[in-house]
């Protein structure tokens, strides 16, 4: 789905515990494109405590998958432990649409006021006018 995710303007990231070695060899076998952060004190696992107890030997952290909104606020949380608690790529798609619902007052253009905003020169709601890539990547996300 990372394909996917990235012509969203949406971005991946995986946490692992791993040494950095096997942290890589997970990427490249998995052909993995975004971000792999090694946490191999574990201060992630103790600080959301997902310690997995069963195996105290590895000491791995239960996979979850966070669904976040700008500004890192979590919309949804899937304990991934269990294949059946991992989300579909349906059920990703559905939060994220969900989560751009929510932030992108443009999502509906036919939404009441959006055509009058626009005939009047009101950009303001629509999104990225006026700016660069680069700009609204840089942008604060707390800025609107």
């Amino acid at each position: 789905m990372e394909p996917e995710l990235k012509v969203a303007y949406t971005k991946i990231v995986t946490i692992s515990t791993d040494a950095i070695m096997e942290a890589n060899e997970m990427r490249d076998g998995l052909g993995a494109h975004w971000p792999f952060l090694i946490d191999p004190e574990r201060t992630v696992q103790q600080d959301l405590g997902i310690i997995e107890y069963t195996d105290p030997y590895h000491n791995p952290m239960i996979p979850h998958t966070l669904v976040l909104e700008p500004g890192l606020v979590i919309y949804a949380v899937y304990n991934g432990y269990w294949y059946r608690g991992r989300p579909s790529p349906a059920r990703l798609r559905a939060d994220l649409r969900a989560v751009t619902e929510k932030v992108r007052p443009d999502w509906d253009i036919t939404a009441p006021g959006q055509r009058d905003a626009w005939e009047r020169g009101d950009k303001s709601t629509f999104w990225p006018y006026g700016m660069t890539l680069r700009e609204v990547f840089a942008a604060d996300p707390s800025e609107g």
